[in-house]
């Protein structure tokens, strides 16, 4: 059985980010492994940087010892109390000495009792001799070592070689077509500018961004993602349009239905009071299967998807019924999400598995009704010069995502359906 901690989530990411983005790995625990000095230092030394953890009851007291390779090290004391840590560094040492009752910070293992000198606990706030009932020590590492970053960038590549070499479903199309939808400024162009970044090898904007307020794709772009790599046209499309609001301003609901057919050609400007008609120049009268809609991606900010009107709510709920009359499937993105709270970089390579976006992903589910299964995270590239491994491998896990989703839509089509194909 695996040995688990008694940290909560919330407590181990506090502590993680308080001293430098690390991860813990469990090395030691006492009602387990034994209260036992011995067997406490065989456990744990010369395993590099290690945090001692001591529960009280009514709080943390802690050590994080730097390096316990060096003859004598330098130790952090610290006292974590809800949210609060308060630290005093002690020392030089040797790591040992914590153990023995001649120093003016020492833990008893064998009788649960530690002791902390006078002064000391004048800066932490705490008594000299304190009770505990448990004690566990961990092993430090950056969450973004050179071990990881390795697995990062051997699945970048991976996704890159199964984008490259897709081919939708059937050979019915040449090219799937992936939309965007998505309130005003909720990172459409962002997720588009941020693939084609990916592909070409250098981070670019060809799609303008727009503030939160008021956007600035207005026309119904459909973009070809050239591989930076062979200069072939990838065997995908993203299609952008002109935000949804809550008033007059945003995407008609008339047009939504066009656009999954296949009628509004690229660079048709939108007509917030009226949706396109047949006779409106460049309509498409008879859209063939690779001009349709093959999968919708709903694209959301995760610090605000949970606070969306009640308007905006009826018109997504309004949408996602369209899209099942017309057999699309349908994801979301949620962009921003190294933005929430307690999230660090490092939390981006296994970023599902974290808290905060567990709860987001519920929210939608709650809210929205889209399945968890058909939820993604994603980092845009907005600000950044330089690509980034761990923000290419959400992106690209969310595009392979929408491929498969877009595979689904053509395998699903009636018969009758697959004859108005590109050949």
């Amino acid at each position: 059985m695996a040995v688990t901690t008694c940290l909560t989530w919330m407590q181990e990411k506090v502590l993680q980010n308080y001293f430098g983005e690390k991860q813990f790995s469990l090395l030691y625990k006492a009602s387990v492994h034994d209260f036992s000095s011995k067997g406490l230092l065989e456990r744990c030394s010369n395993q590099g940087p290690t945090i001692t953890v001591i529960y009280t009851g009514d709080y943390i007291v802690g050590a994080y010892a730097q390096n316990d390779k060096e003859e004598y090290v330098f130790i952090t004391l610290f006292v974590f109390q809800e949210t609060e840590i308060s630290e005093c560094k002690i020392g030089p040492f040797q790591l040992s000495m914590v153990f023995q009752d001649n120093c003016k910070f020492c833990v008893n293992l064998e009788k649960k009792r530690m002791y902390i000198s006078p002064e000391t606990k004048e800066k932490l706030g705490v008594c000299g001799y304190i009770s505990f009932q448990e004690c566990e020590v961990f092993r430090c590492e950056d969450l973004l070592d050179k071990r990881r970053m390795e697995g990062v960038i051997e699945l970048k590549d991976k996704l890159l070689s199964a984008i490259r070499t897709y081919k939708p479903y059937g050979d019915l199309v040449h090219q799937t077509r992936i939309l965007l939808l998505g309130p005003i400024g909720a990172g459409k162009s962002s997720f588009l500018n941020s693939v084609k970044s990916i592909f070409r090898g250098h981070v670019t904007n060809q799609a303008l961004v727009g503030s939160y307020t008021c956007g600035t794709s207005d026309k119904y772009r459909t973009y070809f993602i050239n591989d930076g790599k062979n200069a072939d046209t990838l065997p995908f499309i993203l299609c952008d349009s002109l935000g949804l609001s809550e008033t007059e301003e945003g995407l008609c609901m008339g047009d939504i239905p066009y656009i999954l057919k296949g009628h509004i050609p690229d660079r048709y400007k939108f007509d917030c009071t009226k949706p396109i008609t047949p006779g409106h120049d460049n309509y498409i009268g008879s859209p063939l299967l690779k001009d349709r809609i093959h999968c919708v991606a709903f694209v959301f900010n995760a610090n605000s998807v949970e606070h969306l009107s009640k308007e905006m709510v009826s018109k997504i709920k309004r949408i996602q019924r369209e899209l099942i009359k017309c057999g699309v499937v349908h994801v979301v993105l949620l962009t921003h999400v190294d933005t929430l709270d307690m999230i660090m970089k490092g939390d981006l390579v296994d970023i599902y598995s974290c808290l905060p976006v567990k709860l987001k992903l519920e929210a939608v589910h709650r809210e929205l009704g889209f399945p968890p299964s058909n939820i993604f995270v994603v980092r845009n590239y907005t600000s950044e010069w330089e690509l980034e491994p761990v923000v290419d491998v959400l992106v690209l896990s969310a595009l392979r995502q929408m491929l498969w989703a877009a595979d689904d839509f053509l395998e699903d089509l009636p018969f009758e359906e697959t004859d108005r194909c590109v050949w």
